[in-house]
């Protein structure tokens, strides 16, 4: 779990589509340099989140570490799209005793979007985003939250018949954060708000008759429906003596 507050500002510094080595484990693996201030109590097997992706550390040093990729990430993600040189924001996992500054945040991409526009206002800068699938749009909504390659950032405007919704970034996180650093047509990794995919879950089928009378939820709904009818009938009782 990840709250989408980046730590700090890596770099790719090797990439290998086929690495044979112990921690390569014959895949896609990526090593990220510059990585000191993430690293100070990490352990193998650690989580770290990589441009919002969470992944696990298969080797480390005092100032790089590495992780392996596989291809549900490389297809889910844009991290496959990294050339050597490239800055990516990175998160370690959430600890019990900081403060918790962002939103929930998994780490689990849903999906990629391309930047349509760039524009700056006064010292803020606009960004508009369309999502590579148009179904997860409905889990966007303005002033909510979404993570954006790992940064937790509010919406502002949602535009569900243009398939495109947009943030602003001001200055001090355009200065901690890698997006400033993309240019229009380049993707960005999007984790929706897990919130609403949960909602939606359970709900749905309740509204359309699919619950089979087993769920907890039903159960509740069905208790909660049956105590308020009996307490207007008891109502009605006293009124009627």
């Amino acid at each position: 779990m990840f709250t989408g507050i980046v730590e700090h500002m890596g770099e790719v510094v090797e990439i290998q589509q086929l690495d044979h080595s112990d921690t390569g484990g014959d895949g896609w693996s990526m090593k990220i340099g510059d990585a000191e201030p993430v690293l100070s109590d990490c352990r193998l097997g650690d989580s770290i989140s990589i441009n919002g992706t969470c992944l696990t550390v298969t080797d480390f040093g005092t100032e790089w570490f590495k992780v392996g990729l596989s291809p549900e990430t490389l297809r889910r993600t844009n991290l496959g799209d990294l050339v050597i040189g490239n800055k990516v924001n990175l998160e370690r996992a959430l600890a019990a005793n900081v403060r918790f500054g962002g939103h929930f945040v998994q780490g689990h991409v849903d999906t990629t979007g391309e930047i349509i526009s760039m524009t700056p206002e006064g010292n803020s800068l606009w960004i508009k985003i369309s999502p590579s699938d148009p179904k997860y749009l409905r889990y966007i909504i303005p002033k909510g939250y979404i993570c954006l390659d790992g940064t937790s950032l509010t919406v502002c405007e949602v535009n569900d018949a243009e398939n495109w919704f947009n943030i602003m970034l001001v200055a001090y996180t355009q200065s901690h954060v890698t997006m400033p650093l993309k240019k229009v047509c380049d993707k960005v990794n999007i984790e929706v708000d897990m919130l609403g995919k949960y909602v939606e879950k359970i709900v749905e089928p309740m509204l359309l008759g699919e619950t089979n009378g087993g769920g907890y939820l039903d159960k509740l709904v069905t208790s909660y429906l049956e105590k308020t009818i009996s307490n207007k009938n008891n109502v009605i009782k006293k009124d009627e003596s």
